[in-house]
């Protein structure tokens, strides 16, 4: 017992001088903040480094699109600080990954029929190149949502970039913390007239016949280029298992059509001769033999992967997922193309749960951090946006190195304390209260909303994009969202810009 007191006391005694040196820290930093040259020193410093950016024009051999879902731009420097706070800073100064990225610019969200964007439409405009109507994946604006006829014209269908990637002969990949079959990863393989058609029951549920417009589980499983992708991680068991029939954690499947997708992804693999693994939890995944594995089907959870907040032993990190899949994918000696999905940071939001919307980010970042540190520069484009935003506000006047989920001051009309945060409309206590006495540090703490709704919508603002790589000085100043799609075809010469690539390529080269 004397053992465990003289541990527990010099483990506080290191937090305790730990904690004073950050606050020593804080202290010189504030001092030196003073002295205006400190501003005009750093000015010069950012001068030097954007002077010495250089323009990488040579072909992409490899292309990784990150997607943080929802990650508006207040959504970024909210969890810039949200990251700096947690590690005992004030947090301003903090820097996500891909904030350090050398070239950035702004996308323009709307869909053909839509102000504001779902993650459907937009999945179709950066992944396919082409915008389209709300609701829809994989098809032009010649679909209405819920046009199961319309659907069926393949002269109606949009290709992805996976798919270009994948008939240059080039290994595929797709990575996401929400099911495999959920709107942003299905704009990779899937062509539907509507997003919820994630299962055969989903289809039927609308009176349709999924023998004539085919479930996006099944899309996967069966068709090109589904069936194709190397990599698959993420949730969205329940859509791959028979109704009635149990999973590996108990969870019943919704399939209605007694068809079991994992049984039948793995029977295509045999006849193909080709070496494949199925894992269904964190475990599994870790002691994965990336060396002798060439298609991977990794599905985490029933639906969507938990929170990283509270994600459990058994549920493998996104950073976790994107080296298994890089692993796999770089021994493709034509290069791969890795989708990659930090999607929870919507469904937070649409709940109006902050904490968990910046913690997601951050969890995103470090992915993002462990693809950079795992390939070259010179021969990777990385590409880093969202599909759309959401309302959340950073507002008021607190100061600074205030808790980003605190408060941010009083109002002078009722006289009640106000959050930094908040949301232009969702769920929250929508009455005017004294929020210093509620329980802000709960994960699941709804942040306030001006108009009551049972969930939060999305936002119309332009999202940011941050780039690297070859051909990464594309993607400035403000473009269509379709555009990405067409900036990484053209950098890696696949795609529809294939020859303008390679004349481009050639001309450089002589």
């Amino acid at each position: 017992m004397e053992a465990v007191r003289a541990v527990l006391l010099v483990q506080l005694i290191v937090a305790g001088i730990e904690a004073a040196l950050t606050r020593g820290q804080q202290r010189a930093a504030a001092a030196v903040e003073k002295d205006g040259k400190y501003w005009l020193d750093q000015g010069l410093r950012d001068i030097q480094e954007r002077l010495t950016r250089r323009q990488i024009t040579g072909r992409a051999k490899n292309v990784i699109m990150f997607l943080g879902d929802g990650m508006s731009v207040t959504t970024v420097t909210a969890a810039r600080i949200y990251q700096g706070q947690q590690e005992g800073r004030s947090g301003e100064e903090s820097v996500l990954s891909f904030e350090k990225f050398p070239w950035t610019g702004l996308s323009k969200t709307y869909c053909v029929n839509s102000q504001v964007a779902d993650s459907a439409c937009s999945a179709t405009a950066y992944l396919g190149g082409v915008k389209a109507n709300i609701g829809t994946i994989g098809v032009t604006a010649n679909v209405k949502m819920g046009d199961c006829h319309a659907m069926t014209n393949t002269s109606n269908h949009v290709t992805s970039v996976l798919e270009w990637a994948r008939r240059a002969g080039k290994s595929t990949g797709i990575v996401t913390t929400t099911r495999v079959t959920h709107a942003s990863p299905a704009g990779t393989y899937a062509h539907t007239a509507k997003r919820d058609w994630e299962g055969d029951q989903d289809v039927k549920k609308d009176k349709e016949d999924p023998e004539v417009c085919p479930d996006i589980a099944t899309q996967l499983v069966t068709q090109l280029p589904g069936r194709d992708i190397n990599v698959i991680l993420g949730g969205g068991r329940s859509n791959f298992v028979e109704k009635d029939i149990k999973d590996e954690e108990g969870r019943e499947g919704r399939r209605k059509d007694s068809q079991n997708l994992i049984k039948m992804w793995a029977a295509d693999k045999e006849r193909r001769n080709a070496t494949h693994k199925y894992v269904w939890d964190k475990q599994g995944l870790l002691k994965l033999d990336t060396n002798t594995t060439d298609y991977l089907l990794g599905l985490f959870s029933a639906s969507h992967i938990p929170y990283a907040l509270h994600a459990g032993k058994k549920r493998p990190s996104l950073t976790l997922m994107v080296q298994k899949a890089l692993e796999i994918l770089k021994k493709n000696p034509n290069g791969y193309f890795l989708f990659v999905e930090g999607g929870r940071i919507d469904h937070a939001h649409h709940d109006t749960e902050a904490r968990r919307a910046l913690h997601e980010t951050v969890e995103f970042s470090e992915a993002v951090d462990a693809a950079v540190q795992a390939v070259k520069e010179d021969d990777t484009l990385i590409v880093v946006t969202a599909d759309h935003a959401h309302t959340m506000t950073m507002s008021g006047y607190p100061a600074r190195g205030n808790d980003i989920l605190g408060l941010a001051g009083t109002s002078d009309i009722d006289y009640l304390p106000y959050s930094t945060l908040s949301y232009a409309n969702g769920p929250s206590n929508h009455d005017r209260h004294d929020f210093s006495r509620d329980n802000m540090e709960r994960d699941d703490y709804k942040f306030p909303s001006a108009v009551p709704e049972r969930v939060e919508t999305h936002g119309g603002d332009d999202v940011s994009v941050y780039a690297r790589g070859p051909r990464a000085h594309l993607l400035t100043g403000v473009m269509e969202q379709s555009t990405l799609a067409s900036v990484m075809g053209y950098a890696a010469c696949i795609g529809p810009h294939q020859q303008i690539c390679e004349a481009s390529t050639n001309h450089l080269q002589t």
